[in-house]
């Protein structure tokens, strides 16, 4: 018999004078647009905290779950189970619910934030206020590999005329080179290096109130802000080696900017202490460790071998998550390197660029002939190689799994990085969208659902051929 009542916590990055606008929000956004899905809404409070507590009705307006939202810090879930008929999955569904309104009000408050991050000696690159200027990892990785391939097509236009056979050859000669040199472009890419001696990223935030952000943008152009980021670096990293915020008041408050203690938060992480202990459980040896000013939360590693291994950290991703929940993504992303997905990626492709040449090409070159049907033909063919790129993906997911133990940790950090997938992945043509696109990733959902389900001490003699069967599982139970 399951348990009756269940709990859950989600932390945030907001001051908790926001509680009650938090509140609000859930109710107009989330509860308000589904009201009869819902009955019984009422603020309360509950052992000195703002609530809100409803309870959720199913298709048959009958009563079947009561939840209480308590305003603390983090945020604690309430959900009791009011008949044993209950699936998981609505239990489930409303975790994520919240944790997406929750999400997205952060969203919509770092847009009124104030976000600094620094290295110790380095030099000061402001950060944007908003994330909208600037593209997301994944889209600058999905621009670059459309980029390489007019780049490949125009060098094989240029090759054939001159060494016709085997030219091929020598564009995945090309190719080869730049994976195994790939650590060293994705190095060039980043702002700072993390080492052993300099291991620290400092970090600080200050929530705009929401009527000064307009005030603020016309006040405070991109050159002010790096003069105050600098002064904050020389008044407390240099003479004190860490950010206090009684100082950074102080030094707002020189520039203009009155600002509220509470609404003042300021952290440090030694990112390198985070990637050694990773490095440590998987028996790997230090990868060079470059981190990315930029507010996007996300991580990546490459490299043809674990030896040779780069790994790239955003300050997005230190800001948002725990340092929990970064090993784990760091988990994640050491398995890409343990597996040597960089390589194995580049041989899928390029076996599908030798067939393509030396065989479809000779015996079908009707097909290749018509636009429309080479068009045709990429589409599907592409298709599948991004479909077994999810196997890798979902591998990388199970190693942090098998290696970091935290599952769960995992999941409840892809659940925050992902929530707007999350939100949209809900519709189940969005879901069949995501498992055919071009993205090595599966979706969200899938990735979340199968680490829940992991135990935290787990042995799978064959993590690759265990991936293969949950994608696929996970593709045909989309349909």
């Amino acid at each position: 018999m399951r348990d009756k009542l269940v709990s859950y916590s989600i932390d945030f990055e907001i001051p908790s004078s926001y509680m009650g606008n938090l509140l609000d929000f859930i109710y107009q956004k989330y509860l308000l647009p589904q009201e009869k899905g819902f009955a019984d809404i009422s603020r309360t409070n509950t052992d000195g905290y703002p609530s809100l507590a409803f309870t959720v009705l199913d298709k048959s307006r009958v009563q079947s779950l009561a939840v209480v939202v308590k305003g603390g810090k983090p945020i604690e879930l309430s959900i009791k189970l009011l008949n044993e008929a209950v699936p998981e999955e609505a239990i489930t569904q409303v975790r994520q619910d919240i944790l997406i309104a929750v999400e997205l009000f952060e969203e919509k408050v770092r847009e009124n934030t104030l976000f600094f991050a620094w290295r110790e000696g380095e030099e000061i690159v402001p950060e944007e206020i908003s994330g909208k200027e600037k593209k997301s990892i994944n889209r600058m990785l999905l621009e670059t590999q459309v980029l390489l391939f007019i780049v490949f097509i125009s060098l094989g236009l240029f090759l054939f005329p001159i060494m016709g056979m085997y030219a091929p050859l020598v564009l995945m000669a090309i190719q080869f080179v730049i994976v195994l040199y790939s650590n060293k472009l994705i190095e060039r890419t980043a702002d700072w290096r993390i080492t052993e001696d300099n291991p620290t990223i400092h970090l600080l935030e200050y929530d705009l109130p929401f009527e000064e952000r307009e005030h603020f943008k016309e006040s405070y152009p991109r050159e002010r802000i790096a003069e105050i980021k600098k002064e904050v670096y020389e008044q407390t990293i240099v003479k004190k080696g860490e950010v206090d915020c009684e100082t950074v008041q102080q030094v707002f408050k020189k520039f203009g900017l009155e600002c509220a203690r509470e609404n003042l938060s300021a952290k440090k992480l030694n990112v390198y202490e985070l990637v050694k202990k990773v490095a440590q459980k998987f028996g790997f040896p230090m990868p060079k460790i470059v981190v990315s000013n930029t507010l996007i939360p996300n991580a990546a590693a490459s490299g043809p071998s674990p030896s040779r291994g780069v790994v790239l950290i955003t300050t997005g991703l230190l800001v948002h998550l725990k340092e929990d929940e970064i090993i784990s993504v760091l988990g994640h992303e050491f398995g890409h390197l343990k597996g040597r997905d960089p390589l194995l990626l580049f041989g899928l492709m390029g076996s599908e660029f030798l067939l393509r040449f030396y065989v479809l090409l000779p015996f079908f070159p009707i097909v290749f002939s018509s636009l429309l049907l080479f068009l045709v033909y990429f589409w599907a063919i592409m298709t599948l190689l991004y479909f077994i790129a999810k196997f890798f993906e979902a591998r990388a997911d199970l190693l942090s799994a098998i290696v970091i133990g935290q599952p769960q940790v995992l999941a409840k950090a892809l659940e925050e990085i992902g929530f707007k997938r999350l939100l949209s992945e809900r519709l189940p043509s969005y879901r069949i969208q995501e498992w055919l696109s071009f993205d090595p990733h599966p979706p969200i959902y899938f990735r979340v659902n199968r680490l829940r389900k992991i135990e935290s001490e787990v042995r799978i003699k064959h993590p690759l051929f265990q991936s293969a069967k949950d994608v696929s599982k996970g593709f045909i139970d989309s349909m």
